[in-house]
């Protein structure tokens, strides 16, 4: 027999209580985080299966100079725990000294990286790693980060805390509400020609509207937006 307490019936012929109605916005809203989650396992799992010949090769290819296929790099996730991007790596081992020394002597450079993070003319790029980052096929590996419940498919693009601490103000709880993403919709409106106000507000955009249908177009106009190496650096 359960014991847990049961109230009294109400009289017989009293008003029942009315249930309040829940509209299909509300359910699709509650449902969205789990069909997501389960799209992002079936179209990772099943892109990394048919991707492991390719993925083989590549990291063969970057193992070429001596220095290891992946890196790892620190990168702030859901609710502001950290974990390791995964990406081919792309740059000579010695990356952050070269940069450090860079910035120092290149007011231009300093400039540009400290309003974009990136470098048109980035000496720390390998010649493997040039063609991996046009084609955005450094980014592979993160399939796996999607499988580990790091990252989604479609979402704001991983950050460091030091940009999430310097660019995002208020808008940073908005991107430690969700997954980062592999692409977004900064991926697809021009990455790398847009200023980083606007990449903020683009992923303020994304997270206050959360919709499965506008993932699935993000979805596809990325290969679009890879091919056209639209921002691309």
């Amino acid at each position: 027999m359960s014991s847990v307490p049961v109230g009294p019936l109400p009289p017989h012929g009293a008003p029942s209580r009315a249930v309040p109605a829940i509209s299909f916005r509300e359910r699709a809203a509650r449902l969205t985080p789990h069909a997501k989650r389960a799209m992002d396992i079936a179209i990772a799992g099943l892109a990394l299966a048919l991707a492991l010949p390719f993925f083989l090769l590549v990291a063969l290819l970057v193992r070429a100079d001596g220095g290891p296929a992946f890196y790892a790099h620190p990168r702030v996730g859901r609710g502001g725990r950290v974990f390791g991007c995964l990406k081919f790596r792309s740059m000579v081992v010695d990356s952050e000294a070269r940069l450090e020394a860079l910035l120092a002597a290149d007011p231009a450079a300093r400039a540009e990286w400290e309003q974009t993070r990136k470098l048109r003319n980035d000496p720390r790029i390998t010649p493997i790693g040039r063609i991996l980052r046009a084609t955005s096929l450094d980014e592979l590996p993160q399939l796996i980060n999607v499988l580990k419940g790091e990252m989604s498919l479609v979402g704001p693009r991983p950050v460091t805390q030091a940009e999430l601490d310097r660019y995002y103000g208020a808008a940073a709880a908005h991107y430690l509400s969700v997954r980062p993403g592999i692409t977004g919709l900064w991926q697809v409106s021009g990455r790398s020609e847009t200023s980083y106000d606007q990449r903020v507000a683009l992923d303020v955009a994304y997270v206050s509207q959360p919709s499965l249908l506008a993932d699935l177009r993000i979805l596809l106009k990325t290969p679009l937006a890879v091919l056209s190496r639209r921002g691309a650096r």
